[in-house]
C-alpha cells in the first residue's frame, strides 16, 4: 500500500504552488489491476463523508487517506477497493469523496479554481476534471471528477461560494470558467 501522505491545505497557497502539489502525488496505477480474487470489503462512505467498516466509523484521518488512493469505480458504477491481488466492494451512498474548500484564481476565462477534498487531496476543474450537476431528491448535487471515475460531491458552502462566482460573471448559461472550460451550474445542461 503507498505510504500516508499529509493532506494538502490551499491555504497561503497559489494555485500554480497547488498543481506542483498535486504532481508529485503519486498514486497506485489501479487502472492497471485488475485481481481475480474478489469479494466484499464490508466498507461503505456515507453521504457526509464518513467511511465505516462493519457499522463503525474509521477514526483514523490517515487509514481514509489511505483506502482512499486505492479506490476505483468500475465500468459498470461499483466502486472497489483495489491492490494487485484483490478486489473488494465498497458501498458509496453519494460520491466517494467531498470537496470541503475551494479557491479561485484570476477572472472569467482565465480563472482557475482548485477544490480542497476530504480525502486531503486537492484537484484543479478543467476539462479533465469537469463538474456537473445532477438533480437529486435532495436538490441539485455539483459533482466534480476527481480521478477513475470517482467524483466529489462539492458541499453546499463551496457550491454557493462558486455560485456567487459564477452570478457574478454574468454567464448565459449560469456556469463558470475554470482552466479554459467552462462548466454550466444548472443540473442537465
Amino acid at each position: 500500500m503507498p505510504e500516508s501522505r499529509p493532506p494538502i491545505t490551499l491555504q497561503g497557497l497559489s494555485l500554480a504552488e497547488l498543481q506542483k502539489l498535486i504532481d508529485e502525488r503519486r498514486l497506485p496505477p489501479v487502472e492497471r489491476w485488475n485481481p481475480e480474487r474478489c469479494g466484499d470489503s464490508e466498507m461503505r462512505i456515507a453521504r457526509d463523508g464518513t467511511w465505516y467498516h462493519q457499522g463503525q466509523p474509521i477514526r483514523r484521518p490517515a487509514m481514509v487517506r489511505l483506502f482512499s488512493t486505492v479506490l476505483r469505480r468500475e465500468p459498470d458504477g461499483r466502486h472497489v477497493l483495489v491492490t494487485p491481488v484483490e478486489k473488494l466492494d465498497i458501498d458509496v451512498e453519494c460520491t466517494a469523496f467531498r470537496a470541503i474548500e475551494m479557491q479561485s484564481e484570476g477572472n472569467d476565462r482565465d480563472r482557475r479554481i482548485a477544490f480542497r477534498l476530504d480525502s486531503g487531496d486537492a484537484v484543479i476543474l478543467s476539462r479533465e476534471h469537469p463538474l456537473r450537476v445532477v438533480e437529486t431528491d435532495n436538490g441539485p448535487s455539483p459533482r466534480l471528477l476527481v480521478r477513475h471515475g470517482l467524483e466529489a460531491e462539492l458541499t453546499r458552502p463551496v457550491y454557493y461560494e462558486l455560485a456567487d462566482l459564477a452570478l457574478a460573471d454574468g454567464n448565459e448559461p449560469v456556469g463558470i470558467w475554470s482552466s479554459g472550460n467552462f462548466c454550466p451550474l444548472d443540473a442537465g445542461a
